[in-house]
């Protein structure tokens, strides 16, 4: 297993391209490590002690000490990053030995190998600090969900922000369609759909459409296909590991794939028209996502019924306002013509997607309240 030592920042965002570093004498340990750097594609550089090159080892976005040679590291700079490796968790004595080299955890083999894995892929990767990762939902059937999540994803491409919108609703027609790119190359959710374990972050990425600046996970127009919530953790986690933006448009039934996309968002914003039968049936979305995502927020959409404002439909949903979207004149013959959503920089729809962005984002990419 692996037990954390302290708080404080990984060692995963290492520079693309930079080896994990191994320290040990241990034959057998060794074995096992350059078994499990295979297995998540690293190439690591391996030393018996403190490698006397020098810089390599704060450059290294991984490093893993054996217990064997943790009196070698002794004196080092302290990093992120570091692994204390054995494999007796019982022996007191690896947690002093972790704290003198600055370890932030320790692990024990063979329990944490696929903890492991994932590590060192993630360095093989170059893996940088996880997307702020954004769901849009409707609060009844024809809200503006879609719309809303395709605009939020292109007004942060233009912004400069590595993006990846996700379309997560298999009934939905396609995002694909709604950015005016249904014939553009690249991969589909069926091409992902029997996906489990770990997916390579790059290789989905690279995968997929671009389309204004930004990637696509959108559906074909083929027959329907089955993605359970083990393809949609996989590739979740992997758009995740690419840092940036992701944006998923949710499907407003909550089943077990939708689920598991609710349990990787950092925000949820629920789209709700100011109208009452909308707010009643929004109500009972809200309630369902709450069940796993505690961070919702509500996006009104105008224009208003008689005697509803924003605040009061927050208020009556129980939810933050993330503030109101008002109308676009001139949406519909925008779509038509292939433009998508949010890409008249100064319209009310990008407008409101870059107070969003401005006001959700913290300087080190976290939402805020």
């Amino acid at each position: 297993m692996a037990v954390p030592m302290a708080s404080g920042k990984s060692g995963e965002a290492g520079a693309r391209g930079a080896r994990p570093l191994i320290l040990t004498e241990d034959v057998e340990l060794l074995d096992d490590l350059l078994r499990l750097c295979a297995a998540a594609g690293a190439d690591p550089a391996v030393h018996h002690k403190l490698p006397e090159e020098r810089g390599s080892w704060e450059a290294a976005p991984l490093v893993l000490v054996g217990d064997d040679a943790a009196a070698r590291c002794r004196g080092a700079v302290r990093r992120p990053g570091v692994v204390l490796v054995g494999r007796d968790e019982d022996d007191p004595a690896v947690w002093q030995r972790a704290v003198e080299i600055g370890a932030e955890c320790v692990v024990c083999l063979p329990d944490a190998e696929g903890w492991l894995v994932d590590r060192l892929a993630d360095a093989a990767e170059g893996a940088a600090e996880h997307a702020v990762t954004v769901g849009v939902i409707g609060g009844r059937g024809g809200a503006g969900a879609s719309t809303l999540a395709c605009a939020l994803a292109v007004t942060a491409a233009r912004a400069g922000r590595r993006t990846m919108l996700v379309d997560a609703d298999p009934l939905g027609g396609g995002l694909d369609v709604l950015l005016g790119a249904e014939q553009a190359d690249g991969r589909r959710w069926p091409d992902f759909a029997a996906s489990k374990g770990r997916v390579a972050g790059t290789a989905l990425e690279e995968s997929l459409p671009r389309l204004h600046d930004l990637r696509v996970l959108s559906w074909d127009r083929g027959d329907a296909v089955a993605v359970g919530p083990d393809a949609m953790r996989s590739v979740l986690a992997a758009a995740r590991r690419r840092g940036g933006v992701v944006v998923v448009d949710l499907p407003r039934r909550i089943d077990e794939p939708a689920a598991e996309a609710l349990a990787q968002l950092d925000v949820g914003l629920l789209v709700v028209p100011a109208e009452l039968r909308a707010v009643a049936a929004a109500e009972r979305v809200a309630s369902m996502v709450r069940m796993v995502l505690r961070d919702l927020r509500a996006v009104v959409r105008a224009p208003y019924a008689a005697g509803l404002d924003d605040a009061w439909v927050a208020e009556a949903l129980g939810l933050p306002l993330a503030g109101e979207l008002p109308p676009e004149p001139g949406l519909s013959d925008a779509l038509d013509r292939g433009a998508p959503p949010g890409a008249r920089a100064k319209g009310p729809l990008a407008s409101f997607c870059g107070a969003f962005w401005e006001r959700a984002l913290g300087a080190g990419g976290s939402v805020r309240s």
